[in-house]
């Protein structure tokens, strides 16, 4: 339906994993260093508590703690500023979370689980650029979540086929994995992978907090962005763009904090990121839909109160009204 916060028309269709490869390339051709494969293990700190880097994992280990023929001792990069974005709960980011208590003013987040496998159909059902998302079915009116189906442009017929399921679920017995195997019983979907084959497959945790669990975005030394920091639109299940938009107004901010044309030189933080940042696309995006997904426990009516509350009060309203519902548990 038009104007609902699901609804894709004019986006782009791509696949991360080629578009996350063109981008480190056009990032070294600029002379950027990256390093694939190569984890961050630790967070360094300086003599007055700021970030100044990260330290990688020693490599070439024996499972016995010994070094192998090819070990090779981890690296210390230093920087005047480091910006995480590891995605949902990071290792690290919530190390300096806890050592800054950039929660002090915002609720806990919130976390869902998103599983997406790629599926090369028969071409008779394969229709590149067409998008669905749906809710409901096989879940209970309990939990939220739903599903989606990208058909990429391209010279097989392939698709991305996901499903999403928030963490809060009350049933300890049930399994968000199985859930998302009922679903694909269903003979809309079954029609759909008939003679189909999956090629690949992965799963990933969401941040689903939204506009309402968003830290402080700085500390001496650092910032956050992207998922890391919780970007994630949780209607559209989308954040990519999100991470994009953060990513670019931080490196803006770094440069000029950097270069002093911020007034802020003789400051360890970056205070005018978050100035940019709720300046933007990104911030507008995530205030307008703050209310649809705690609308579900907020409405006291589960999954069909956040499908009333996105039909009528949000569709009319589009995030303007004057009340911010609360996070369950917060």
């Amino acid at each position: 339906m038009s104007g609902l916060p699901m609804r894709n028309e004019g986006n782009f269709i791509v696949r991360l994993g080629h578009l996350v490869a063109w981008m480190g390339q056009q990032a070294e051709d600029l002379g950027v260093e990256v390093y694939p494969g190569t984890a961050a293990s630790e967070v360094l700190f300086g003599k007055d508590g700021q970030v100044i880097g990260l330290a990688t994992n020693d490599v070439g280990i024996n499972k016995d703690g010994s070094p192998k023929d090819a070990f090779e001792r981890g690296m210390e990069i230093l920087a005047k500023q480091t910006i995480f974005a590891e995605g949902c709960h990071g290792h690290l980011t919530k190390k300096v979370i806890k050592k800054f208590n950039l929660r002090e003013d915002s609720p806990l987040q919130t976390y869902g689980i998103g599983f997406k496998e790629l599926w090369e159909i028969k071409e008779s059902g394969w229709s590149p650029g067409h998008v669905e998302h749906g809710i409901g079915w096989p879940m209970s009116n309990g939990n939220y979540g739903g599903y989606f189906i990208y058909h990429y442009a391209g010279e097989s017929p392939l698709i991305a086929f996901g499903f999403v399921m928030g963490l809060d679920y009350e049933n300890p017995y049930q399994n968000p994995y199985k859930e998302f195997q009922r679903l694909k019983q269903h003979p809309h979907f079954d029609r759909l992978l008939d003679g189909g084959n999956r090629v690949a497959y992965g799963a990933r945790a969401l941040a689903e907090g939204g506009y309402q669990s968003i830290p402080k975005l700085t500390m001496p030394g650092g910032l956050l962005v992207g998922c890391t920091a919780g970007f994630l639109n949780v209607p559209k299940i989308k954040g990519v763009h999100n991470a994009l938009r953060s990513g670019r107004i931080a490196a803006e901010s770094v440069y000029k904090h950097i270069c002093g044309d911020d007034n802020s030189e003789k400051s360890q933080e970056v205070l005018s990121y978050p100035v940019a940042l709720k300046n933007s696309p990104v911030w507008k995006e995530l205030y307008d839909v703050r209310n649809i997904r705690p609308s579900m426990d907020a409405l006291g009516l589960g999954m069909f109160g956040c499908v009333l509350y996105t039909g009528l009060i949000w569709y009319f309203l589009r995030g303007k009204e004057p009340w911010t519902f609360k996070l369950k548990g917060n």
